[in-house]
């Protein structure tokens, strides 16, 4: 049986470079899977990727912000 997770029952993290006005994303991971969400918006839906296409994700953009 799954359960139903909601924004409230998921420990969210903000990156510490994020600053205090709140305009960025922040993530939690759950299982193998890492949740995405608009710290503007914390009640609204959340988008979902398998932990290794997240990790891509963050490669691709390190390797072009030092490229």
């Amino acid at each position: 049986m799954s359960t139903l997770l909601t924004s409230s029952s998921i420990t969210w993290h903000k990156n510490s470079h994020s600053g205090g006005n709140g305009a960025c994303v922040e993530i939690a991971e759950i299982g193998d899977r890492t949740a995405v969400r608009d710290s503007k918006n914390p009640d609204s839906a959340f988008l979902t990727f398998h932990r290794n296409t997240w990790q891509h994700f963050i490669d691709g953009m390190v390797s072009r912000r030092l490229g």
